[in-house]
């Protein structure tokens, strides 16, 4: 696993040997940082579920200002910490070792200019969030990726892989 595009381009991530991380693919991670070029440029971001990071650190890659992780898997962190430093990113990164839902709860309107949220596959988390995000707006643009079949409100633009799928909130 590498970052796609920026000044990090083809930098390898460390991710952790658990199956039940599932970073997203380069591809996907690529189409979407893509979508959001015009969103990213200086931008306060937020990755729920962080997992390796790759989401949050891509978008500084390829400019925003910061990035907050939040995750609670002890493998993901060591892997998400390893990946800050290796990058030399910590004067513009912080971790928060929480649960994502009542992190993102906790939020005021436009906390972020850009939230991340890759929850695991076919959970209701990725449900919560984005009716936290409807209520609160803690971010100008809401990003998600899941499972194709997954059955979401109607975003601004949604773009399928196989069995992923990315959808886009403003």
């Amino acid at each position: 696993m590498r970052i796609v595009g920026g000044k990090f381009a083809d930098r390898d991530l460390t991710s952790p040997n658990d199956f039940r991380v599932r970073p997203t693919a380069e591809h996907v991670r690529a189409a979407l940082l893509d979508l959001l070029t015009d969103h990213v440029k200086g931008a306060r971001v937020l990755d729920l579920f962080a997992g390796t990071g790759a989401l949050g650190l891509e978008a500084i890659s390829r400019g925003a200002k910061s990035a907050d992780f939040v995750e609670t898997r002890g493998s993901s962190l060591h892997s998400l910490r390893a990946n800050i430093a290796a990058l030399r990113l910590l004067k513009v990164t912080r971790v928060f070792k929480k649960d994502a839902l009542p992190f993102a709860a906790a939020l005021k309107p436009d906390t972020y200019d850009i939230a991340f949220v890759d929850p695991p596959y076919e959970s209701r988390m990725l449900d919560r969030v984005i009716d936290t995000w409807i209520a609160h707006k803690f971010s100008k643009v809401l990003a998600v990726e899941h499972a194709t079949g997954h059955d979401l409100p109607r975003g601004k633009k949604t773009l399928a892989f196989d069995d992923s799928s990315i959808t886009i909130y403003r």
